[in-house]
């Protein structure tokens, strides 16, 4: 079975967040991935700091990740706004402190990520 592009995208956010953010992350589940050539759409459950469930959003080339706090979302800043634009160094760097800041320190250097 051949993977559609909109997958593949999916997967290699998957594998970039590995690579960018180590043990940090885990858990990733894809979903929701709409593969129309005029509307690619996909989301990614994953967790971070074994703290946060994350959700990443993509669609139609604009993506962006949120904190899942029940049945809210919190937005989290980033200056990346765009898939193919990208710098995924930046997004990493700007998705951890975003994420750091609403972590307790102690938490954080329990775990050596502080």
């Amino acid at each position: 079975m051949q993977l559609s592009d909109t997958s593949q995208m999916a997967i290699q956010f998957n594998t970039i967040a590995r690579e960018k953010m180590g043990d940090k992350v885990d858990k990733f589940c894809i979903f929701n991935v709409n593969d129309d050539v005029n509307h690619r759409a996909f989301s990614i459950d994953f967790e971070a700091y074994n703290y946060f469930v994350i959700r990443l959003n993509y669609d139609k080339g604009r993506f962006g990740c949120n904190i899942i706090f029940g049945e809210k979302l919190i937005a989290l800043n980033n200056s990346q706004e765009w898939w193919d634009e990208a710098d995924f160094d930046v997004f990493f760097m700007e998705l951890q402190k975003e994420l750091e800041l609403r972590i307790p320190d102690k938490y954080l250097q329990a775990h050596g990520w502080l």
